[in-house]
């Protein structure tokens, strides 16, 4: 799709753009969102009052990401012990984990952390909000926030965020920069539960990665993370993924020549593949969850800093983050739609 001819459209909205909004009704009410509309058929609902993490998300008619049953509710900031953390998990294209523990509720002599942490459930404040503008020949869009998760004596680390996208494209980037704040060293880690969904998740669909793949060692996660089940198969629904039925699996991913990773999930039924890039030096580890539960179908891929087993399984193995004060550190995402068959076949094909 191109845009040359600026004398056509008036008003960019017209084609694209971001629009945002407070939400009036339900869980979330109150709440600030802004929708990007790449116009090249990608639109996404981004929740500023939950971190300017990404929930829903669509590629033309399709849907592209698993919605829990709540969807988006207001911020909790007070969900941080146990697992109070899904009592507000929307699920979503992007739901920020960390931004100082990943993994299971803990508790220990440097404190206690809910499951996944508290960066999720902050809203964030706005510093831009650019539009394209095709009198200028400007493209590009872009939303930036900053979300804090600080407290008097610490940690005090901050997360920059910017998601932009350019007009036409079926594609948006997301990056991260973390900087402690602080005058002491914070622990930090950050991963990316990204949560796909039907109809781009069905049985049959592939989940592309290229890498070796353990079970994270649970019977139930052994059941599909085996020698005889091809985990890169989604499954149809599964009985014995009811309730808290789940499989996990820690996938080393093998980057390219420049370190990027390349992974995601491709539906040849739909002619749909979603790929998410990523850099290894940045992202090291990768998770993938696949909870088949019949009402609760979705399959995630979750890059991250650490596999999510919490600070204190990282600090036995040597592998938790310490930020000195002033440190920074910058993460690089992006998801794009593959939409030509033999794009798609490359892509699978790119998982060996």
């Amino acid at each position: 799709m191109g845009f040359s001819g600026k004398d056509k459209v008036g008003n960019v909205s017209q084609i694209g753009g971001i629009e945002t909004s407070i939400l009036d009704n339900g869980p979330a009410k109150g709440g600030r969102i802004a929708w990007l509309n790449t116009g090249g058929g990608l639109r996404l609902k981004i929740a500023i009052d939950r971190g300017l993490d990404i929930i829903d998300a669509f590629y033309d008619r399709h849907s592209l990401a698993w919605l829990s049953n709540a969807g988006l509710t207001a911020p909790r900031p007070g969900a941080s012990s146990g697992i109070e953390w899904l009592w507000s998990f929307a699920g979503g294209m992007l739901t920020t984990c960390g931004l100082s523990h990943v993994g299971p509720p803990e508790d220990d002599k440097y404190g206690q952390r809910g499951l996944h942490g508290r960066v999720s459930n902050i809203p964030a404040t706005l510093e831009s909000v650019i539009q394209p503008d095709l009198s200028a020949g400007e493209s590009d869009m872009s939303i930036t926030g900053v979300v804090k998760e600080s407290r008097v004596f610490g940690p005090n680390l901050e997360l920059r965020r910017t998601i932009s996208a350019t007009l036409g494209q079926a594609k948006v980037v997301i990056r991260d920069e973390v900087t402690n704040k602080g005058n002491t060293a914070a622990e930090h880690m950050i991963l990316y539960h990204c949560n796909f969904g039907w109809p781009l998740v069905d049985d049959g669909a592939d989940i592309v990665s290229r890498g070796t793949c353990i079970s994270r060692g649970l019977d139930i996660d052994n059941e599909l993370f085996n020698d005889d089940c091809d985990y890169r198969k989604c499954q149809g629904p599964l009985a014995s993924h009811k309730a808290t039925g789940e499989a996990c699996g820690f996938i080393d991913t093998a980057p390219d020549a420049d370190g990027t990773c390349t992974v995601g999930i491709a539906n040849t039924q739909l002619n749909i593949a979603l790929a998410m890039t990523y850099n290894k030096e940045q992202l090291p580890c990768l998770a993938n969850w696949q909870h088949f539960g019949p009402g609760e179908y979705v399959c995630a891929l979750e890059p991250g800093t650490n596999p999510p087993i919490g600070q204190s399984a990282a600090r036995e193995q040597g592998e938790l983050i310490l930020l000195a004060p002033g440190e920074k550190r910058r993460y690089d995402l992006e998801f794009a739609i593959l939409a030509d068959s033999d794009k798609i076949a490359e892509f699978i094909k790119s998982a060996g």
